[in-house]
């Protein structure tokens, strides 16, 4: 685990000296303690300080793990972002990927997070990252993927037990970050993560309605706002039924010839297991012989395949994608180097070094007693929007399987969306896809795109989370590009991001603190400078009270005991009473303690950041593993 200081005010200090003394030096301290909250942990813990080859100025995060079993050893490991855009609301987007048992470094380094990796390992920023407008968190879910670890025999198997784990993660994650505990929470994610989301939502509602509003012991509920899934698994039942449809819509599988015959065959077995009790399960293994048998039987005479992620593209057979996206080849071996894991925070005690996907997850994770996730859509949909979007190349959770689950799914009294029309969407002038609304669920589908559509088109992604979230682009910035949806007025525009996060500026004298809420990145920094000036100065001048009082006293009394019973030495074996057993009571700058910003730290003392770094490096063995079954990133 990331290395804990010992805070100040925890530590017993002995001390023959009067109680007096003792009061100044507790103050002293509380004006240098950082916020700590579960299991000792404070946030400086896990801050990342620099971030091999990220460009300058670094933006704000912080990575490593946090224990959710600790009879297991069971940790997940997270990275985050602060946003880079103060608007009206705060907002925080939690990021999965599939799997089960691929890591969310896929989103982090490829899709929407802040930065891809280049060839060399260098960093560059993401044009639609979606931290311009909302705090983004990235958990590598569940444990034993990517970063995170645990046990060899405590791998997950169930979906509820994994939601269970991610609550346990995010109750001890928002103690250490209990400023980000009263934003508007969102759930993404894509593939595999079509199970993980609606189960980890129900959890948390289930988690609200149990909850305790003592504000005094800082419980409250979680504000659940929505889910975004992409190209999602969410529904075997719906799901198999779309591969040979979607052959003949791509033009990969001719009607009538060997490999459709063949295709027919096994979809007659699939229909069988799936009217046997296969349709109340996550996956069945005859439905999933469909597309592998397409797979097979479409490879050309050079042994080269479809790539089941995106159509448009050819692999090796049996590889057929597992190799995908490009970035890839990048991507891992940047996480494997040994500045980059120190970074962020990566713990000892996870002994191999990254791979996307884990196939002892993957196989572990039967989900055998499990309900398809679609049974939980409904309910989810009576208390909060849910967005599906689909990449139309994607062949293994292709759209098709998409809109079989929206038209054979009943919620908010009705069945499917077909009376709903569908809207056309452009962007930058362009086709960009269509949008379908109704009773709460969105359904969108993006044209010429992968099962990553953020990969593709990281700012028509980020578009449509700026209409999800209900971002006003007028606090956040000029807007730029033309992002319209049919039927609408005043069409919002997509924001111009940034190509570079603003230059630090010269340091100038600070002002008083203000009460009302920054509305800019600026203004925010200028606050927290001031606020800590402001506490700092307080914190000295209380101290100096402390000490002068003291002295006054001391002398007082000395020359009362003198005048009538001699002079007695201060350092006696006993506390300093004065008569009637008053001792020097102890004055805290409680305040100044809360407000404490861990990620000011690299201002404080010598030393700097690299006080916070871990010391040991990790040892690296690379587990060999893909993906397993598939439903994967």
């Amino acid at each position: 685990m990331p290395h804990t200081r010992c805070p100040p005010f925890r530590r017993r200090i002995a001390n023959p000296w009067s109680p007096v003394f003792f009061a100044a030096i507790t103050l002293l301290g509380l004006l240098w303690i950082p916020k700590v909250s579960a299991e000792g942990h404070s946030a400086a813990d896990f801050y990342v300080s620099s971030l091999p080859g990220a460009p300058e100025p670094l933006l704000k995060m912080h990575a490593g793990h946090i224990e959710v079993t600790p009879e297991h050893h069971g940790n997940l490991f997270f990275w985050h972002f602060q946003n880079r855009h103060i608007g009206s609301k705060r907002r925080t987007v939690i990021w999965f990927n599939g799997g089960p048992g691929c890591s969310s470094m896929d989103g982090a380094l490829m899709e929407i997070g802040p930065y891809r990796v280049e060839e060399g390992g260098n960093l560059r920023l993401n044009n639609g990252s979606w931290d311009q407008f909302a705090n983004v968190l990235f958990i590598d879910n569940p444990v034993a993927t990517g970063f995170s670890f645990v046990d060899g025999n405590a791998l997950v198997h169930e979906l509820d037990e994994m939601a269970d784990q991610m609550i346990t993660f995010l109750e001890k994650w928002f103690a250490i970050f209990p400023d980000y505990a009263d934003d508007d929470l969102y759930l993404a994610g894509e593939s595999y993560a079509g199970q993980h989301i609606p189960y980890i939502a129900s959890h948390i509602l289930m988690r609200n309605r149990n909850t305790s509003f003592n504000k005094a012991k800082l419980i409250g509920a979680w504000n659940l706002k929505g889910l975004i899934i992409g190209n999602g698994w969410i529904s075997g039942e719906d799901q198999y039924k779309s591969y040979i449809p979607f052959g003949y819509e791509s033009g990969m599988l001719k009607e009538g010839s060997e490999a459709d015959d063949n295709a027919k065959a096994q979809f007659e077995k699939c229909q069988k297991a799936l009217d046997d009790g296969g349709k109340d399960k996550v996956d069945t293994g005859a439905c999933e012989l469909v597309m592998m048998g397409m797979n097979r039987d479409l490879k050309t005479s050079d042994n080269k395949c479809y790539n089941v992620y995106d159509v448009r593209l050819k692999d090796e057979y049996p590889s057929c994608g597992m190799t995908w996206p490009p970035d890839l080849k990048y991507v891992t071996p940047y996480l494997r180097r040994d500045d980059v894991t120190r970074a962020l925070n990566i713990s000892p005690d996870k002994k191999t070094g990254w791979t996307e996907c884990n196939n002892q997850v993957n196989h572990a994770f039967s989900a055998t007693h499990s309900k398809p996730a679609k049974t939980l859509l409904p309910g989810l949909l009576e208390q909060m929007p849910i967005v599906l979007f689909s990449g139309d190349k994607d062949f293994i959770c292709n759209h098709i399987g998409t809109e079989n689950i929206i038209d054979n799914l009943k919620w908010n009294g009705d069945t499917g969306m077909k009376s709903t029309a569908k809207r056309d969407w452009t962007f930058d002038g362009q086709p960009a896809g269509q949008w379908q609304t109704a009773r709460n669920l969105t359904y969108v589908r993006f044209y010429d795109s992968s099962h990553m559509v953020p990969f593709d088109y990281p700012a028509r992604a980020a578009d449509m989370l700026t209409r999800v979230m209900g971002v006003d682009y007028a606090e956040v910035g000029s807007p730029a590009g033309d992002s319209h949806i049919d039927g609408e007025d005043n069409t919002p525009v997509r924001p111009k991001p940034p190509s570079q996060p603003k230059p630090p500026r010269p340091p100038k004298e600070p002002s008083p603190p203000k009460t009302t809420e920054p509305a800019t990145e600026e203004e925010k920094d200028k606050l927290d400078a001031a606020t800590w000036a402001a506490y700092q100065r307080s914190g000295e001048a209380a101290l100096a009270v402390v000490i002068v009082a003291a002295g006054a006293w001391g002398i007082f009394i000395w020359r009362s005991r003198r005048r009538r019973a001699g002079y007695k030495g201060v350092r006696t074996d006993e506390p300093y009473n004065d008569g009637d057993g008053g001792r020097a009571r102890e004055r805290r700058d409680v305040e100044a303690a809360r407000e404490f910003d861990e990620a000011e730290l690299d201002d404080l003392g010598p030393g700097g950041k690299d006080r916070y770094a871990l010391a040991d490096d990790e040892e690296e063995e690379v587990r060999g593993g893909g993906r397993a079954n598939g439903h994967v990133t």
